[in-house]
């Protein structure tokens, strides 16, 4: 077997697990079953990851890094700052249709380490990082396109987290439908309705 580095080794592992615990189910999913998957023997694995946690932590950290890249890239600056904003929800429910599995995979991650002792603080850093992303979002967002808004970054942040993810389970739950576009629009004109105009920006020099 070729040498390969440990961090495209943890990838090649961490991608193995996915699509295992995609397939199979997180409680049914083995180390040596996701050793099987990615083609490597059971040591190559725990010399990669020294326990479960740290391989859930490491699935959750890149499903949520597969569809950050796709909205990164979308939300390059267009027009207007609505369409910006819309492209990037776009590119999302794109990834949410051409993925399903992966995502309600996310959802089974928060139960099992919810129940599972010594998993909880699993569960909590997967929705600390679905917010930290979406600061991410928001400011790279304010620094390409120059806008103030009217609530703290950290609170949209959080707010975008919770209302993305009820809407994904939403649509995994209910299916496709075309009322997803409107959903979508909606979402958009809102947050678009968060950002200050230039008379409120402006500070009052009477």
């Amino acid at each position: 077997m070729a040498r390969m580095p440990s961090a495209e080794r943890r990838r090649q592992l961490t991608e193995a697990a996915i699509r295992a615990m995609t397939r199979d189910g997180v409680a049914k999913t083995t180390t040596r079953s996701i050793a099987a998957e990615a083609g490597v023997s059971l040591s190559v694995f725990h010399y990669c990851f020294d326990s479960k946690q740290a391989l859930v932590e490491s699935v959750i950290t890149t499903i949520t890094d597969h569809y950050v890249t796709v909205v990164k890239d979308a939300i390059r600056p267009r027009p207007t700052l609505r369409e910006t904003v819309r492209a990037g929800f776009q590119a999302y429910w794109d990834h949410v249709s051409a993925h399903p599995g992966e995502h309600l995979l996310t959802y089974e991650l928060t139960q099992y380490a919810l129940h599972q002792p010594g998993f909880e603080h699993l569960a909590r850093r997967q929705y600390e990082l679905y917010s930290e992303t979406y600061g991410e979002l928001i400011d790279q967002l304010r620094h390409s396109m120059d806008f103030e808004l009217r609530v703290p970054v950290p609170v949209l942040a959080r707010y975008l987290a919770a209302m993305t993810d009820g809407l994904t389970l939403n649509f995994l739950v209910l299916g496709d439908d075309a009322v997803w576009a409107d959903v979508l629009d909606t979402i958009v004109d809102h947050v678009a309705g968060l950002v200050r105009d230039e008379d409120e920006a402006r500070p009052d020099v009477r």
